[in-house]
């Protein structure tokens, strides 16, 4: 109960503060968060990032489907075969079977 508070409170400090910022303030946020977004560096770790998941969930894949075997939905076994081929492949593709692009 004590975190409940202490949230809710956390959560309308929070609240009066942003809405005395104003606009302008939100502006400037936004404004250095696309510049964050669209620095090369950040996109290639984001990128990178992206290609590691989808290596790890085939893997996970793979040992979970060993273990239940017949089990796993057809739709959900082809998704993340084609996904791990695609990974095993290159990044040849611009979008997966998830409908996620991996440029």
């Amino acid at each position: 109960m004590r975190y409940k508070i202490a949230f809710a409170l956390g959560l309308g400090v929070g609240y009066v503060l942003g809405t005395r910022a104003g606009r302008e303030r939100y502006e400037q946020l936004r404004k250095s968060a696309r510049q964050v977004a669209q620095n090369p560096a950040v996109r290639n770790a984001a990128e990178s990032a992206g290609q590691t998941g989808r290596q790890f969930a085939g893997k996970a894949f793979a040992v979970v489907s060993d273990k239940v075997g017949d089990a796993v939905p057809d739709s959900l076994a082809g998704r993340v075969r084609g996904l791990r081929d695609r990974v095993g492949g290159g990044a040849g593709a611009a979008e997966d079977d998830w409908g996620t692009s991996n440029t």
